[in-house]
């Protein structure tokens, strides 16, 4: 195994430190080229000041081989190692230290100290640094930056007719490890603030923007399946929380909430975001809402993808003509329709809402069934059916809008 291929097994780590509210920093420890421990950061989950990365993924590697020495060892981790985790892998005789950023703080391998040049230590670890450093060092900048936020939404005025889940509803949700967004600049939010995700892939010449919007049990967390596919192509993809869903602020009253009010805040935002290129990608009730966007400024709109409560099946719309997938099927507008009007089962569908005066937007949205739904007159086909809130489903979508496309 290659230094950059163990680095990303200690990434995944971090990774999952991240999605759990803890500072992303991973570790893995290989005997001979082999995994034998691995460990995210836990210090706040575990109440416990010594499960740093490296602390855990030592001792998973000493219960896996029998033995506190660890001869013969690597340790892989993304951060420049701190005095303790570098004390401690210098007592389990570790041979070999892979790290990936340098932390200029308490780094202890060369950045305010090196424990590891020591000479007069009875056991020497040889060191190399910067390994998928730039990854790495994303990773903890896009962590520390949400954090910020965070604290800097928290001290954004709430309009007194409006509430705002406190941000502990959302701690330790899985699979959720992006920068969250806040807009309050809409006409149409009168000062209410609106999260968003927008996150950026890298490398694609000419990417989609993949727009997602949730239905009335749902927020930007349900699309957390696609959208690491999309950005692993390189495309952008912004998922909002419509006022009333999610981390966005929560009007106290449902006669806040109409269909009108949700089109005009959408319609706005698009146009502050100065996004083009869209692939729109709803669900539920909420999609409904935004179905004749593309009507009202089609130069920006590629496409519409309906998708069914569970991720599994899908409609997509394009303004121009051309070849489909070989495997997908013709489809009509109308089955577009039907997929909305299937609301996904609760997915952490609570946290947004911890009690019913949050609720507001979700009973303002499961009453509108009578409103009148405007879909796109464009040529519209199904892919093949996938496996329940799988990937599967978003590469096909990919694929489909990859295929006999051309600008109009």
């Amino acid at each position: 195994m290659t230094d950059d291929e163990a680095m990303a097994l200690a990434l995944e780590q971090a990774r999952r430190a991240a999605a759990q509210g803890e500072v992303p920093v991973g570790a893995v420890v290989l005997h001979q080229g082999r995994v034998v421990g691995t460990g995210a950061n836990a210090p706040i989950a575990l109440c416990d000041p010594t499960a740093h990365a490296e602390i855990v993924a030592l001792r998973a590697a000493a219960q896996a081989l029998g033995n506190y020495r660890l001869e013969d060892c690597e340790l892989f981790v993304t951060l420049e190692p701190c005095v303790m985790c570098s004390g401690a892998m210098l007592h389990a005789r570790v041979s070999r230290v892979v790290y990936g950023a340098a932390d200029q703080k308490t780094g202890a391998a060369g950045s305010v100290v090196d424990l590891f040049a020591r000479g007069g230590l009875n056991h020497h670890t040889s060191v190399r640094g910067g390994v998928l450093g730039e990854a790495c060092g994303a990773l903890l900048r896009d962590f520390f930056l949400q954090q910020r936020q965070a604290q800097a939404g928290a001290r954004v005025p709430l309009r007194e007719d409006a509430l705002r889940t406190p941000a502990g509803c959302f701690a330790g949700l899985a699979d959720y490890p992006w920068q969250g967004r806040y807009i309050r600049s809409l006409p149409s939010l009168a000062g209410l603030s609106m999260h968003y995700l927008d996150e950026r892939g890298q490398g694609d010449a000419d990417p989609l923007t993949l727009l997602c919007v949730h239905g009335a049990q749902g927020w930007s967390y349900n699309f957390r399946t696609l959208l690491p596919v999309w950005l692993e192509a390189g495309h952008r993809v912004v998922a909002v929380d419509l006022p009333g869903f999610g981390m966005s602020d929560k009007p106290k009253k449902e006669g806040a909430h109409s269909p009108a009010w949700h089109r005009t805040v959408l319609d706005e935002f698009v146009q502050a975001l100065q996004l083009h290129d869209i692939v729109l990608v709803l669900q539920g009730l909420g999609g409904l809402l935004a179905l004749d966007l593309p009507r009202r400024a089609p130069a920006r709109y590629r496409g519409l993808v309906a998708v069914d409560a569970s991720f599994s099946g899908a409609v997509a719309m394009r303004p121009n003509g051309g070849p489909w997938p070989a495997k997908w099927q013709h489809a009509q507008a109308r089955q577009a329709v039907q997929l909305l009007q299937q609301e996904p089962r609760k997915d952490a569908a609570d946290a947004p809402f911890p009690d019913a005066g949050h609720r507001a937007g979700p009973r303002a949205f499961l009453r509108w069934t009578t409103d009148t739904w405007e879909v796109p007159d464009w040529p519209a086909a199904q892919p093949p059916a996938a496996a329940s809130g799988s990937a599967t489903l978003a590469r096909q979508l990919l694929d489909g809008f990859a295929v006999g496309y051309s600008r109009p």
